[in-house]
């Protein structure tokens, strides 16, 4: 697997790997550092909203002539409030060969987490299909909730914004 990879920073020669770390209320999640093109912050005006699509997708936005879907992880995750702040950020991501935009609460930073710090993903107890959890990860006093970014948004529901985008 290690002759393919085009970045040294994707894995450690201890095998280790990278994550975004974002925010959503006040539980952290971590995602695949490889898929996340840039973090920009949060325009709602400049979102066009679409018809006939589940309510986590805000819409779409035009980012340097691409149309990038937006989608609300707060709203996904079915959290209490969904609020806008100064905080509030939209990650990009690069999914197989398609660009999509989450909005987040923020971003923290990234962390390098070796095979020992991540244990296997529960199947109870959190806001999302466990299908879509790698694991939950731990460093020093955190807990990060370790996301299939990827496997998320290729998923049955969000081939919906690909239809409605037609």
């Amino acid at each position: 697997m290690q002759n393919h990879l085009e970045n040294d920073h994707e894995k450690s020669e201890a095998g280790g790997q990278e994550y975004l770390v974002f925010t959503l209320a006040s539980q952290e999640y971590g995602i695949d550092i490889l898929k996340v093109q840039e973090i920009r912050g949060y325009d709602g005006q400049t979102v066009t909203r679409i018809a006939n699509v589940p309510s986590f997708i805000k819409g779409v936005t035009n980012l340097r002539g691409v149309i990038v879907p937006i989608v609300d992880m707060r709203i996904k995750f079915n959290l209490d409030s969904v609020e806008y702040t100064n905080e509030t950020v939209v990650v990009i991501l690069n999914i197989k060969s398609r660009v999509v935009g989450i909005v987040v609460d923020g971003v923290s930073d990234v962390l390098m987490l070796q095979p020992s710090q991540i244990s296997a993903a529960p199947s109870f107890g959190t806001a999302f299909s466990t299908e879509y959890l790698t694991g939950i990860g731990t460093l020093d006093d955190r807990m990060l909730i370790l996301v299939d970014i990827e496997k998320l948004m290729t998923s049955e529901e969000m081939q919906l914004v690909e239809q409605a985008m037609v």
